[in-house]
């Protein structure tokens, strides 16, 4: 996983993270929804990106 994607995908769960805390502070529970949904989406594409790099490490260790 490039630097680049982890950066985007971290700073995506924290700013979903701030809104869901807005969301809940100002009782405004569709900005609450919307952070919930930005933070679980960022946290997903980590996963997704972990894996990939998972499964990367698998073939080079087959390979030597």
């Amino acid at each position: 996983m490039g630097l680049l994607d982890k950066v985007r995908n971290r700073f995506m769960m924290s700013r979903g993270r701030t809104k869901q805390e807005t969301g809940r502070v100002t009782r405004n529970r569709s900005m609450q929804a919307k952070g919930m949904t930005e933070r679980v989406s960022g946290a997903a594409r980590q996963v997704a990106e972990q894996a990939k790099d998972a499964g990367r490490n698998i073939r080079e260790a087959a390979r030597h």
